[in-house]
């Protein structure tokens, strides 16, 4: 049972890095979008969240500030 736990936790943290990406490269070529400023917002307050913490080990500010590297390449 443990695996589909593990599944399902990675499945979100992908969905939302998807997520996250798609908003940066909305608010790169349109910054006041405010769809893309909402789930921004929304996913960066996911990654610092005590239930981010709980699913997955990664550091959620390493994987912002990559996230936003990335965008900016």
């Amino acid at each position: 049972m443990t695996d589909a736990y593990e599944k399902l936790a990675n499945a979100i943290v992908l969905q939302a890095v998807k997520d996250y990406r798609f908003a940066l490269k909305r608010l790169a070529k349109h910054p006041h979008n405010e769809s893309a400023l909402y789930t921004k917002r929304e996913v960066e307050r996911f990654f610092r969240s005590g239930f981010f913490s709980d699913i997955t080990s990664i550091d959620h500010e390493m994987l912002i500030q990559k996230l936003q590297e990335e965008v900016v390449r």
